[in-house]
């Protein structure tokens, strides 16, 4: 249990990368950071931002991307990162 809703952790997600702009990328553990700021309590988030971001990628509303290129979700296996879908 995270104690974070799918909705708070999504809304955290579009948050990072909007703020970070079109056409650059947020790492998941940044959002896992900035739900669990103190000690390595991120590091148990990091699979529920991972499925929310799986979710949030289904929708349209953001991009997951391997060494810059765009996955599909189920497919992203290691590092990823997260960003705004092209306009």
């Amino acid at each position: 249990m995270t104690g974070f809703s799918e909705g708070d952790i999504a809304a955290c997600i579009l948050a990072l990368c909007r703020a970070r702009g079109a056409g650059k990328t947020v790492c998941p553990s940044e959002v896992a950071r900035r739900l669990a700021p103190d000690g390595d309590g991120w590091r148990a988030l990091m699979p529920a931002v991972r499925a929310a971001a799986a979710v949030l990628a289904r929708d349209g509303r953001v991009v997951i991307l391997q060494k810059g290129v765009a996955v599909c979700p189920g497919a992203a296996r290691g590092p990823i990162r997260l960003g705004l879908p092209p306009p």
